[in-house]
């Protein structure tokens, strides 16, 4: 499983104490420092079930910037590739689906 990750945040460091518990092996990617591509991203809105707008952290001041509602999936996708501190944390994924952990348990859904 992938979790990406931010180690600042609670959520994100309660998530990953969560899985770690459970047994899971999981690749840990700090997305502040690795910043997801537009492909990675599409792949984790298909295993979410959400459109970009929907996984993004909207009290963020950045996000000020992409809140015109006339923005594309693509230009949302790419705002969070600019400014990563806009994705929702933390996100679980495995090959087939995804997750936010908010709460953490919500992940447990994935196993």
């Amino acid at each position: 499983m992938i979790l990406y990750h931010n180690p600042q945040c609670s959520k994100s460091r309660q998530t990953l104490a969560l899985l770690q518990e459970k047994g899971v092996d999981v690749q840990i990617i700090e997305y502040l420092k690795t910043p997801l591509t537009v492909a990675e991203l599409e792949d984790v809105a298909r295993k979410l079930g959400l459109e970009p707008r929907q996984f993004m952290r909207h009290g963020e001041v950045e996000y000020e910037k992409v809140a015109d509602e006339n923005l594309t999936r693509q230009e949302l996708f790419e705002a969070i590739v600019k400014t990563p501190r806009l994705l929702e944390r933390p996100i679980a994924v495995t090959d087939t689906k995804a997750a936010i952990g908010r709460p953490p348990e919500n992940v447990l859904a994935l196993l």
